[in-house]
């Protein structure tokens, strides 16, 4: 791992030079003799919730009888965890080899001066986990956008399906500082006469109709069916259900199950979900001496006041909120911080390794400035002990503001609990 640790990893370095580039992926994908070309797609970006709309969709495809792959990005605590094979991470040693198959096609660039060269640390994972993909036979594989969209290292798929979540402010240093702009680059995973599933100008508090009509043209440009889901509420509910359309298009559109019969969103029953799609980080609950304790990455303020709203019925979480932050210096850190404003009234600040993060001190300095009782502690294990002390028998502590945050926390907490807010999966993100 240490070569491809080498590599330039935009997950965990400034994105202000960031490369936006294709070239080098589709030279990497050719080298390794297009290995995205060995099985179907479903190709899925967004803001929130692209995570756990792929879990869940993979999670029904595989109930269906049928050998399914899922990438995500990034992982909270493995790298294995970016590639899961009918529900179950990839085992070390494939994905390593498919690792090494990506670096050496890498050294071969280099040695020939051709684009792949430059390729990064994401392009090589992504090169490496259709590598390992085709070679375990998947029949299908659900890849969850990175970054974007139009320009994002999965973009060399041509997928049989296309879906877009929700659109918002986003790493607008990179895709763009307004939400038709950011709309723009996410629909660059459409591909021409194939369809598409949009569920964006769909939920609850949506009022800028300028995202969904971006998607729409650009759909129209390309020959694409376009099909929405209808009003959505709630990140569980409203992830289930854009998850149940994809699979009645996918079925409309000629994929059958293993017995021949089509798919559709009746392999979403409950207990398909509970065991396919729960996901690290995304409305996850533990307890930690009594105290319960969500995990939730959310590092878009819509996104945490929707994570807010969905914890609101949990009679667990009743009382006082005590949160634990932690932001990357490129999210609205102002805006996370209103999220917050009538849920809680103190904070403890915090922060991860890597130098995209936001400093404890300033951050706390910061939430002073909106009128919070904030304070800083620079190491997050004892950021998460003052936290469980402050909520005290009443209250209750939610980890968000980055997945990061989430993972260096995690091994240390005790196991998963039942979900928080719902009979099915928390699938928020």
């Amino acid at each position: 791992m240490e070569r491809l640790d080498a590599c330039i990893n935009w997950e965990r370095t400034d994105r202000g030079a960031m490369r936006v580039d294709l070239q080098p992926m589709r030279d990497m994908a050719r080298r390794l003799g297009d290995p995205q070309e060995g099985f179907g797609a479903v190709h899925v970006g967004g803001t929130k919730g692209k995570g756990s709309v792929a879990a869940l969709i993979a999670a029904g495809l595989t109930a269906a009888g049928l050998r399914v792959g899922r990438y995500s990005s990034p992982h909270v605590e493995r790298v294995t965890e970016r590639v899961v094979i009918d529900g179950e991470e990839v085992d070390d040693d494939v994905l390593a080899q498919a690792i090494e198959e990506a670096l050496d096609a890498q050294t071969a660039a280099q040695e020939e001066q051709t684009p792949a060269a430059a390729a990064t640390w994401f392009d090589l994972m992504t090169a490496a986990s259709f590598v390992a993909m085709k070679r375990l036979g998947v029949d299908i594989a659900v890849v969850e956008v990175g970054l974007g969209g139009r320009l994002d290292s999965t973009n060399v798929l041509e997928p049989d399906l296309c879906v877009l979540t929700r659109i918002d402010l986003e790493h607008t240093d990179v895709l763009g500082d307004t939400r038709e702009a950011i709309a723009a680059e996410k629909a660059g995973i459409l591909k021409k006469g194939k369809p598409c599933v949009s569920a964006v100008g769909c939920w609850k508090g949506e009022t800028d109709p300028g995202p969904a009509r971006v998607i729409a043209e650009r759909a129209r440009e390309l020959g694409c069916e376009l099909s929405t889901t209808g009003p959505l509420e709630g990140l569980v509910e409203g992830n289930e259900k854009l998850a149940k359309k994809c699979l009645d298009v996918l079925g409309g559109i000629g994929l059958e199950c293993a017995d021949g019969q089509p798919v559709g969103a009746r392999l979403l029953v409950p207990q398909t979900v509970r065991r396919g799609a729960r996901l690290a980080g995304r409305l996850e609950k533990r307890r930690q001496r009594g105290v319960p304790l969500v995990l939730d990455g959310a590092h878009v303020p819509t996104s945490l006041t929707a994570v807010l709203e969905e914890l609101r019925g949990d009679r667990d979480l009743s009382g006082p909120c005590q949160p634990v932050l932690s932001l990357a210096r490129d999210k609205d850190a102002r805006g996370l911080l209103k999220a917050l404003e009538g849920h809680a009234d103190k904070l403890i600040c915090t922060s991860v390794e890597g130098g995209r993060h936001w400093p404890a001190d300033e951050l706390a300095g910061l939430a002073r400035e909106l009128g919070f009782e904030a304070l800083a502690e620079p190491d997050a294990g004892e950021a998460l002990a003052q936290a469980i002390a402050s909520a005290g028998a009443d209250g209750w502590v939610l980890v968000t503001g980055s997945l990061y945050l989430v993972g260096a926390l995690r091994p240390s907490l005790p196991t998963q609990e039942p979900p928080p807010c719902s009979p099915s999966a928390p699938t928020s993100s």
